[in-house]
């Protein structure tokens, strides 16, 4: 069985995360999203509430499953059993550090192989904090989320959609 981790933060999941989870759950037998629990970067959402927006985005995927993780992503890949990580690509500066993570968990742990995935065309330019800009302003977000994690953020700003 090959299993591979899609990493991040995930604050809030975007329509370019679940693009990515989509594809990547074809050509893996288990994906799991794994939310990285970073306590020097400040989230808008809880753990939990990033955890219960992921599940409700990929609840029609039987081979996708949605933990939480801290520390080093290859000490989690090694405990779960997996060799690929899987990394969405947006444009050519997210490369360069993706590039050089990739090469540092390849050296950390000869076993890892990280897939890039270029981000569908459609969301190229999407980013969780574009999207929570522009949900603190009141704009409309549907093109970006789903219907639950646009209410979430809703609640978050005050301005229920």
């Amino acid at each position: 069985m090959r299993t591979s981790i899609y990493p991040g933060s995930f604050d809030p999941i975007t329509y370019g995360h679940i693009d990515i989870i989509d594809r990547a759950s074809k050509i893996t037998d288990k994906l799991i999203v794994a939310v990285l629990n970073n306590d020097e970067k400040k989230s808008l959402f809880t753990m939990e509430e990033r955890i219960e927006m992921i599940k409700d985005a990929v609840k029609d995927y039987k081979n996708v499953e949605v933990e939480s993780f801290g520390g080093l992503l290859v000490d989690y890949v090694k405990e779960k059993g997996a060799n690929i990580i899987i990394r969405g690509l947006r444009a050519v500066t997210d490369f360069e550090y993706e590039l050089q993570l990739a090469q540092t968990n390849r050296e950390l742990y000869k076993d890892i192989d990280t897939i890039f995935m270029l981000t569908n065309l459609q969301y190229s330019y999407l980013s969780s904090s574009i999207v929570k800009q522009v949900a603190s302003y009141k704009g409309d977000i549907s093109k970006f989320v789903t219907p639950f994690v646009a209410k979430k953020l809703g609640q978050k700003y005050g301005n229920i959609v």
